[in-house]
């Protein structure tokens, strides 16, 4: 058999189907020339494209819508070109989902949520979010079906993307640079109160992972059943690892409120005891 036989022999041949090796061997070539492609595409946007977050964000978004379109095209052109007749393909694949469409609707769901989110940005890579059920994480992968968060406990969640088009999410990223917070406590009655307000103010503003600009401030929030209820309103750059910052927060209030003999109250109740008098 000569070189030219062996190109053009037929593997499989029926009326909408002809693959020879050819056809195959330039399945392969377009393949591995467009996974080259995409890996060259991005690694100009890498290269070129400034190192902002916002920017960042608005690179991967373009890459994914980019990288599907090239992705369906390129399946396209080679069915056309084994022989294959996408229109008839459709046809037979459009009848098959319709017998097994109530089964598959949730995957066609999440797919077509993965488009949306991918066109209209309102998620994007590096977003920390809060999901309905309070869970906070950092996106670090969009697909087409799912996404991925890494939470706060560094576990990987892979989410389906309908959850994120249907439900109603915080993303935090999508704020002002500075996302503000706050820590709540109490003082016994009797208190100092602007001493209280001095010792909460200093221990934010000493905070190194707190904002200076704005500046934390101090309310008092109510004359509680058992306390004086205060809180510390802060700003923070960095909303992903904010509780760790509410942790120090709290030890250095405790320690301020030691040193300054500042009681934080434990619930007080009033029992009256009545006797029979006889």
């Amino acid at each position: 058999m000569t070189i030219e036989e062996f190109i053009n022999y037929q593997i499989l041949k029926t009326e909408h189907l002809d693959i020879t090796v050819s056809s195959i061997a330039i399945v392969v070539i377009v393949i591995v020339a467009t996974f080259i492609g995409l890996r060259i595409i991005r690694s100009f946007f890498n290269r070129f494209i400034k190192k902002s977050e916002v920017e960042r964000r608005s690179y991967w978004s373009v890459y994914l819508i980019l990288r599907y379109v090239v992705w369906v095209v390129v399946i396209v052109l080679l069915l056309e070109t084994s022989g294959v007749k996408v229109s008839i393909l459709l046809a037979s694949v459009t009848a098959l989902l319709v017998g097994v469409g109530f089964g598959i609707q949730q995957l066609f769901s999440d797919m077509a949520s993965g488009i949306v989110l991918i066109f209209e940005r309102n998620l994007q890579m590096n977003d920390i979010i809060q999901l309905e059920d309070g869970t906070v994480g950092k996106v670090i992968h969009i697909g087409l079906r799912t996404s991925k968060l890494k939470t706060r406990d560094d576990v990987i969640l892979v989410v389906p993307n309908s959850k994120f088009v249907n439900d109603t999410i915080i993303n935090w990223s999508q704020m002002d640079y500075n996302t503000r917070f706050s820590v709540e406590v109490g003082v016994a009655y009797g208190s100092d109160t602007r001493l209280v307000s001095d010792i909460l103010f200093d221990c934010a503003i000493k905070n190194k992972n707190i904002s200076a600009n704005p500046n934390p401030f101090v309310r008092f929030n109510d004359f509680g059943d058992s306390s004086l209820d205060f809180q510390v309103f802060f700003w923070v750059k960095e909303p992903f690892l904010v509780e760790n910052t509410k942790s120090e927060i709290r030890f250095a209030i405790d320690n301020g409120f030691r040193k300054n003999g500042v009681q934080i109250p434990f619930p007080q109740r009033d029992v009256h005891i009545k006797t029979n008098v006889k």
